[in-house]
């Protein structure tokens, strides 16, 4: 028995006014917390002190993080580094390297009640000029990743359906963005994978549903062009459901029990994915509408010809 329909005749264009202007007021949203919040930008962005600490045996990062809350390090980040056995704590230094030095020994001194046996390994400075130039190289990651996609959906589709992906894409960057801003959690450079993973697989539902546009346009030749667009999104419904569905129980899974450490690359991309499941049902193919695309742009006359020619002397 199927969970979800094969069949379904949703008139998804026609609830498209209604999701532009869903999506108008949430964009704004995102931009004006961006604009006035801005985002809180984790270690690896801002700079900060990285300590490194074996165990003789594993450890616990919910003890190595008590014991730290108690000597009053709560700003900070702990994870395992290649091994149960070390802990990796991450905070931030207000004067630069000579604080750094002195933060080891204050650290070790916090850890002393908690897990025994703690050595110290390493303790690094990372400057705010690194961090600078992290958040410049993560920029032009997205920016050049938008303009590929665009390329390519231009050459696989045409320019009125890469539009729309390219918005699609946009739409969910600055959601995602946004709420991060809105709720104040960290942008580090884990958050910043998550956002160009979702970048890759909102333009997979969405060139999903544009080759079912394509297919259509080919079979469907009596059908308006919105016709040809309800029966697309209709059509992939029940893949994209599914996909994001049993993608977003396994995200669900880490966010809640992954710990602090993965709670930010989790959340990146329960909100990506929602939003982009989202985009590519009503902004993507909407935005292909409202650019009047038809089938003459995807298969041009003389293309329609040789078709025709091939039948005959078959």
């Amino acid at each position: 028995m199927r969970l979800i329909k094969s069949n379904t005749s949703i008139d998804f264009v026609g609830f498209g006014r209604y999701a532009v202007i869903i999506s108008a007021i949430v964009l704004l949203a995102s931009i004006g917390s961006l604009m006035v919040g801005k985002l809180s930008f984790g270690i690896d962005f801002t700079g900060g002190v990285v300590v490194h600490v074996a165990y003789p045996q594993e450890v616990e990062l919910g003890d190595v993080r008590q014991a730290l809350d108690n000597a009053g390090y709560t700003d900070r980040t702990v994870q395992h580094f290649g091994s149960a056995d070390t802990a990796l704590i991450r905070l931030p230094a207000a004067n630069g390297e000579q604080e750094a030095a002195a933060v080891g020994d204050n650290i070790m001194g916090a850890l002393a009640s908690g897990p025994p046996g703690g050595q110290l390994q390493s303790v690094e400075f990372i400057g705010p000029q690194v961090g600078q130039n992290l958040v410049n190289k993560g920029g032009l990651a997205l920016l050049y990743t938008v303009i590929a996609i665009l390329i390519y959906v231009i050459f696989r589709f045409h320019w009125k359906l890469s539009a729309g992906a390219v918005a699609a894409l946009v739409h969910d960057i600055v959601i995602t963005l946004g709420v991060f801003s809105f709720t104040h959690m960290d942008f580090d450079l884990t958050v910043l994978a998550a956002l160009l993973a979702v970048l890759g697989y909102s333009l997979n539902d969405t060139i999903v549903v544009y080759d079912r546009i394509r297919e259509n346009f080919r079979r469907m030749r009596k059908a308006t062009p919105r016709e040809v667009v309800n029966a697309a999104v209709n059509q992939t419904l029940s893949r994209t459901l599914m996909t994001s569905g049993t993608t977003i129980l396994t995200l669900l899974a880490l966010f809640f029990l992954g710990g602090p450490v993965i709670h930010g690359f989790a959340a990146a991309l329960l909100v990506g994915i929602v939003t982009g499941t989202y985009s590519s049902i009503f902004v993507a193919s909407v935005l292909a509408l409202f650019l009047n695309i038809d089938a003459h742009d995807l298969f041009p006359p003389k293309e329609e010809d040789a078709e025709k020619a091939a039948k005959v002397t078959r």
